[in-house]
């Protein structure tokens, strides 16, 4: 067996999260608006490239699992995510670039590209998740990487948030669509060689062997039947269509309700740094009241947040941060317990369905996710179509507020059913158990 890895190795290992973050934070929070307001798609139109896009990701993700499964001891992760680091970085450059067609093709050229990133990503990102299990088989080196990994993630989305448009503008001169595109350029070449580093010099843990998984089928159907899995991820789907709907307005509002949109980047900023605050706050709540019963809170919160949105117009920008740091707040708290409760479903699923499925319940549930972020874009594309938003010109005061309706009431709505869904969760609250320690990969600032 090797011997434990350095710390500056571990370190080493979960600075590869700040490459993922460069790519995906910039995704979630700028791609949309980069197709409405600087491509001049129709809000619509870009919505759906949008959630085709998570649609297909979550597909790949739930495939790139099943084939790391089956592929155990035939293949080197490391080797792997270095062959994979410069295709990564490339495609991720192609989703900014201003199409040199017009008409339908911008549109094909768009998808296609977002398409081919998503695959890339999914193609590395499934092996290194998986390398976190494999690069020590000691407990306290895990929850290390974990810990880094998420103040890794957490620099990225601040890096992201407040670096796309300055660092852009830069590099081009412009605030058009090339400026986004040169972003893109810095990030993906940053990207791409921190995945190369990460992947040359990663070595891994002796591992037992692992009997390859039953049928698939077989697996999905255990699933089926595991109430735990099916509300835990009832539960989950509605938070990340309710946090999705939040975040990627947020450049809106500021840009059209606020008319600060440079306040609408310190905004997504914030919301990053005290999301990444308030998780090791959340791990220690959740030791006295449980994990149930923190979701239950946190999304109880986030309920009477919106109410107060709905009834009340956030006018000026330190209000609307606020707002919007505390709903991040409860975000991360749900994630939080979500990463936690989701292997405590494998045992439960066990007892109740007679198989131990465990590549299926994390394959499914990154589909799952893609699916509820595609579906939360296609709900603010259609709000704010229906409002009569048009990219680039002054709103009518009719269109503002029906857009505010869309950022208040939908996230509420889901935030409701995600209760209710948490309410037939029969996981209950968590007691520690000697030599039963759970852990899982928690993410720094949104689920991917």
């Amino acid at each position: 067996m090797l011997a434990r890895p350095s710390k500056q190795r571990l370190l080493l290992f979960a600075f590869g999260d700040f490459a993922f973050n460069l790519y995906w934070q910039s995704i979630m929070l700028f791609l949309l608006f980069y197709y409405s307001d600087a491509l001049n798609l129709r809000i619509d139109v870009a919505a759906k490239i949008y959630m085709l896009a998570s649609i297909w990701d979550g597909i790949a993700n739930f495939t790139a699992g099943l084939l790391v499964d089956r592929g155990q001891g035939r293949f080197r992760y490391g080797s792997l995510l270095a062959a994979g680091s410069i295709p990564l970085g490339l495609s991720f450059v192609l989703t900014y670039f201003p199409p040199p067609l017009s008409g339908g093709w911008v549109i094909a050229i768009v998808l296609g590209a977002h398409l081919l990133f998503r695959t890339f990503y999914a193609a590395v990102n499934v092996p290194y998740l998986a390398m976190t299990a494999r690069i020590s088989a000691d407990t306290g080196d895990r929850a290390f990487v974990a810990g880094t990994r998420m103040l890794f993630g957490t620099a990225a989305s601040i890096v992201v948030a407040l670096g796309t448009v300055p660092i852009g503008r830069w590099l081009t001169g412009t605030a058009a669509a090339q400026s986004y595109f040169g972003a893109a350029l810095l990030f993906g070449a940053f990207g791409a060689a921190i995945l190369l580093l990460v992947g040359a010099t990663y070595r891994e843990a002796s591992q037992p062997h692992r009997p390859l998984p039953g049928s698939t089928w077989a697996a999905l159907a255990s699933l089926a039947g595991n109430r735990a899995f099916v509300t835990l991820n009832a539960a989950i789907m509605a938070v990340i269509v309710a946090t999705t709907i939040l975040t990627k307005s947020v450049l809106y509002y500021f840009k059209y309700m606020l008319e600060e949109p440079h306040a609408g980047e310190i905004a997504l900023a914030w919301m990053g740094l005290v999301g990444g605050v308030a998780i090791p706050l959340w791990m220690l709540f959740g030791r006295f009241i449980g994990l149930r019963a923190l979701w239950l809170l946190a999304v109880g919160l986030g309920i009477a947040g919106l109410l107060v949105f709905a009834a009340v117009p956030f006018t000026d920008t330190r209000t609307m941060q606020l707002f919007l740091g505390g709903m991040q707040v409860m975000a991360v708290g749900i994630y939080f317990v979500f990463w936690a409760m989701l292997p405590n479903t494998i045992e439960y699923g066990e007892q109740t369905t007679g198989l131990h499925v465990e590549g299926a319940v994390f394959g499914v549930a990154a589909l799952l996710q893609r699916i509820a972020i595609g579906i939360a874009t296609a709900i603010l594309g259609w709000g704010f179509a229906s409002a009569g938003y048009v990219a680039n010109v002054k709103q009518s005061a009719d269109t503002l507020e029906r857009m505010r309706e869309t950022i208040a009431l939908a996230p509420l709505a889901f935030l409701v059913l995600s209760w209710a869904a948490m309410m037939l969760n029969p996981l209950g609250r968590e007691r520690r158990r000697s030599g039963n320690k759970v852990e899982a990969p928690v993410d720094a600032v949104a689920l991917r």
